[in-house]
Protein backbone atom coordinates (compact mmCIF):
# COMPACT_ATOMS: atom_id res chain seq x y z
CA UNK A 1 0.00 0.00 0.00
CA UNK A 2 1.27 3.69 -1.02
CA UNK A 3 -0.27 6.26 1.15
CA UNK A 4 -0.23 9.91 -0.53
CA UNK A 5 0.01 13.55 0.87
CA UNK A 6 -0.59 16.56 -0.88
CA UNK A 7 0.77 19.89 0.54
CA UNK A 8 1.59 23.17 -1.01
CA UNK A 9 -1.94 24.82 -2.36
CA UNK A 10 -3.29 27.95 -1.82
CA UNK A 11 -4.05 31.91 -3.26
CA UNK A 12 -1.69 33.08 -5.22
CA UNK A 13 -1.89 36.21 -7.57
CA UNK A 14 -1.46 35.84 -11.57
CA UNK A 15 1.71 35.47 -12.55
CA UNK A 16 3.01 34.14 -9.11
CA UNK A 17 4.72 30.82 -8.31
CA UNK A 18 3.78 27.75 -5.94
CA UNK A 19 5.42 24.47 -5.35
CA UNK A 20 3.39 21.79 -4.74
CA UNK A 21 5.10 18.34 -2.55
CA UNK A 22 3.79 14.96 -2.62
CA UNK A 23 4.83 12.85 -0.16
CA UNK A 24 4.64 9.09 -0.22
CA UNK A 25 5.00 6.74 2.54
CA UNK A 26 4.33 2.73 2.38
CA UNK A 27 6.35 0.14 0.07
CA UNK A 28 8.73 0.97 -2.70
CA UNK A 29 8.03 4.52 -3.09
CA UNK A 30 10.93 3.94 -6.04
CA UNK A 31 9.26 1.62 -7.69
CA UNK A 32 6.00 4.15 -9.06
CA UNK A 33 5.91 6.94 -11.23
CA UNK A 34 4.04 9.65 -9.86
CA UNK A 35 1.64 12.04 -11.93
CA UNK A 36 0.32 15.69 -10.91
CA UNK A 37 -3.96 15.58 -11.64
CA UNK A 38 -5.98 18.82 -11.78
CA UNK A 39 -9.79 19.25 -11.34
CA UNK A 40 -11.59 22.40 -11.63
CA UNK A 41 -15.30 22.77 -10.91
CA UNK A 42 -17.62 21.49 -13.29
CA UNK A 43 -14.77 19.94 -15.89
CA UNK A 44 -13.29 16.25 -15.74
CA UNK A 45 -9.77 15.42 -14.03
CA UNK A 46 -6.93 16.11 -16.19
CA UNK A 47 -3.25 15.10 -16.24
CA UNK A 48 -0.97 17.91 -15.91
CA UNK A 49 2.88 16.37 -15.22
CA UNK A 50 3.85 12.79 -15.06
CA UNK A 51 7.59 11.74 -13.99
CA UNK A 52 8.43 7.73 -14.32
CA UNK A 53 9.88 5.89 -11.43
CA UNK A 54 13.34 6.54 -12.48
CA UNK A 55 12.96 10.01 -12.77
CA UNK A 56 14.55 9.93 -16.14
CA UNK A 57 11.41 10.92 -18.36
CA UNK A 58 9.04 13.00 -17.57
CA UNK A 59 5.97 14.27 -19.66
CA UNK A 60 3.84 17.30 -19.27
CA UNK A 61 0.05 18.83 -20.63
CA UNK A 62 0.67 21.65 -23.42
CA UNK A 63 -1.19 24.06 -21.50
CA UNK A 64 1.89 23.91 -18.76
CA UNK A 65 4.72 23.11 -20.06
CA UNK A 66 7.40 25.75 -19.76
CA UNK A 67 5.85 27.24 -16.64
CA UNK A 68 5.18 23.90 -14.51
CA UNK A 69 8.63 21.49 -13.65
CA UNK A 70 8.14 18.17 -12.00
CA UNK A 71 10.78 16.77 -9.85
CA UNK A 72 11.22 13.83 -7.57
CA UNK A 73 13.82 13.18 -4.25
CA UNK A 74 14.27 9.68 -3.96
CA UNK A 75 15.08 9.82 -0.41
CA UNK A 76 12.70 12.11 0.97
CA UNK A 77 9.89 10.00 -0.98
CA UNK A 78 8.90 13.46 -2.43
CA UNK A 79 7.75 14.67 -5.98
CA UNK A 80 7.43 18.16 -6.33
CA UNK A 81 5.06 20.52 -9.06
CA UNK A 82 6.87 24.02 -9.45
CA UNK A 83 4.69 26.38 -10.58
CA UNK A 84 5.53 29.05 -12.16
CA UNK A 85 3.53 32.13 -13.94
CA UNK A 86 0.09 30.90 -13.00
CA UNK A 87 -3.25 32.02 -14.87
CA UNK A 88 -6.39 31.75 -13.51
CA UNK A 89 -6.91 29.06 -15.68
CA UNK A 90 -4.87 27.20 -12.93
CA UNK A 91 -7.22 27.52 -10.60
CA UNK A 92 -8.11 23.60 -9.75
CA UNK A 93 -7.73 21.29 -6.88
CA UNK A 94 -4.37 19.78 -7.53
CA UNK A 95 -4.06 15.50 -6.86
CA UNK A 96 -0.96 13.27 -7.35
CA UNK A 97 -1.45 9.77 -7.96
CA UNK A 98 1.10 6.92 -8.70
CA UNK A 99 1.43 4.36 -10.85
CA UNK A 100 3.79 1.14 -11.02
CA UNK A 101 7.66 2.38 -12.65
CA UNK A 102 5.77 4.37 -16.03
CA UNK A 103 3.38 6.86 -16.05
CA UNK A 104 0.30 6.42 -19.04
CA UNK A 105 -2.77 7.89 -18.58
CA UNK A 106 -5.09 8.55 -15.33
CA UNK A 107 -6.61 4.64 -16.08
CA UNK A 108 -3.13 3.52 -15.13
CA UNK A 109 -3.06 5.64 -11.49
CA UNK A 110 -3.38 3.06 -8.70
CA UNK A 111 -3.11 5.25 -5.73
CA UNK A 112 -4.41 8.77 -4.94
CA UNK A 113 -3.58 11.63 -2.71
CA UNK A 114 -6.76 13.57 -0.96
CA UNK A 115 -6.05 16.99 -3.20
CA UNK A 116 -5.13 20.26 -2.81
CA UNK A 117 -6.27 23.47 -3.58
CA UNK A 118 -4.82 26.01 -5.64
CA UNK A 119 -6.50 29.52 -6.97
CA UNK A 120 -5.23 31.95 -8.87
CA UNK A 121 -6.58 35.15 -8.35
CA UNK A 122 -6.10 38.90 -8.14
Amino acid sequence: QLQLVESGGGLVQPGGSLRLSCAASGIRFDNYAIGWFRQAPGKEREGVSCISSSGDITNSADSVKGRFTISRDIRKKTVYLQMNSLKSEDTAVYFCAAATFDCGGIGRMRYWGQGTQVTVSS
